[in-house]
């Protein structure tokens, strides 16, 4: 552990007996993972923030880029550094033993907060005490290129879940004019900038370390939705996010852990009657899944993933998913109720068809300009 934590936290016990004694508002994580300037930005956010009673834990999983340079000599500041990729799930995991606050807020080294986005979010949690996770208003830090020119472009309103187990952001990658723009319950929270009652992170088990990265959040909010702890989308809790610096959009790594991830988490989280009764539209979605981003080169990616998950398979089901449905506190139908694949699907095909009619109003604009040049 590195020299500048405090050594009443070198183990568990001692931060569980110490939490909240420091009278802090919030223990913000922060997993870093060569976060170089990016990760720089992140902590000069937080240290512009309007409220400064909290603590910030940078966990770095075995950086080589320098980006801990970056952390500056603030007494609020300490580093936790794993020596070696051990993934988000784990790193986060570890730094929460060790968090001083009942409150914990997670930010990922490429989200940039706005200066009231933790007060925004420690108010909604004093507030609304029938929340128990707060997820923020996502922009997107830097708008690709067919979106530009379209005002503020959201990354996303709060996570989603279909019957099949597909999960997403809502209203991500549309203007934010045309969006959610009031809190409002969501099933989930995005990891990338979220608040969570420590003690209900904790009860649940945290996130599931074996999934490394990518759907681990999505899985900690099924945990928590199945033992009865709601999600609030705090509309004026606002960050611009860049989005999977580290790994890359679309890369071979995500669409490997985060297929292989998404059949464990329905396997493990999915009540009995629902997994039964949804299983047929779970397999239409994977084979969906490997038809259209096959297509794309992705086939072999895929086959690796849907391999590697039928092959934890037995632990999920015999190990993981008796200890998750023991947590359980509500009935099927009201956790149904949160993920109404109709509702969710058309939202999704919604925010496609925006993006495809965006493409195309660029391209007419693009031929009325020729158009003009031409005729002078």
């Amino acid at each position: 552990m590195n020299s500048r934590f405090d050594p009443l936290l070198e183990s568990t016990a001692d931060a569980k007996a110490y939490a909240g004694e420091a009278g802090l508002s919030a223990s913000v994580i922060i997993v870093n993972y060569n976060g170089g300037e990016y990760l720089q930005r992140c902590v000069g956010h937080l240290c512009a923030q309007t409220v400064t009673d909290f603590e910030v834990i940078v966990v770095d999983n075995g950086s080589h880029d320098g980006s801990l340079a970056h952390v500056p000599d603030d007494t609020r500041f300490r580093i936790l550094d794993l020596g070696r990729n051990t993934g988000f799930a784990f790193a986060n995991n570890r730094a929460v033993e060790v968090a001083r606050s009942p409150w914990i807020a997670l930010l990922n080294s490429d989200a940039f907060p706005a200066p009231d986005w933790l007060e925004r979010l420690l108010h909604a949690a004093e507030t609304s005490q029938e929340f128990s996770f707060f997820g923020s208003h996502q922009y997107l830090f830097e708008p690709p290129e067919h979106l530009k020119g379209q005002g503020d472009i959201l990354d996303g309103t709060g996570d989603m879940l279909a019957r099949n187990g597909l999960a997403w952001r809502r209203d991500h990658m549309v203007p934010a004019d045309l969006a959610v723009c009031t809190s409002d319950e969501v099933f989930g929270a995005c990891a990338a900038a979220a608040l969570y009652d420590r003690a209900a992170f904790s009860e649940v088990g945290g996130f599931e370390e074996s999934f490394f990265c990518y759907f681990e959040d999505v899985d900690l909010s099924f945990k928590l939705r199945l033992a009865g702890y709601r999600c609030l989308h705090v509309a004026d809790a606002v960050v611009h996010h860049v989005g999977s610096a580290s790994a890359g959009m679309s890369s071979e790594f995500q669409i490997y852990h985060g297929y292989r991830n998404l059949i464990w988490s329905f396997c493990k989280n999915m009540p009995i009657d629902l997994l039964l009764r949804n299983l047929p539209a779970f397999f239409l979605l994977l084979l969906r899944i490997l038809i259209t981003d096959g297509m794309h080169g992705r086939r072999t990616t895929l086959l690796k993933a849907y391999r590697d998950a039928i092959r934890g398979l037995p632990v999920v089901l015999i190990e993981r998913r008796p200890a998750v449905q023991g947590l359980r506190r509500v009935s099927s139908a009201e956790i149904a109720s949160h993920f109404g694949a109709s509702r969710h699907f058309r939202e999704l095909v919604s925010g496609i068809m925006f993006r495809r009619l965006a493409r195309l109003r660029k391209l007419l604009a693009r031929t009325v300009r020729r158009g003009q040049g031409a005729g002078q």
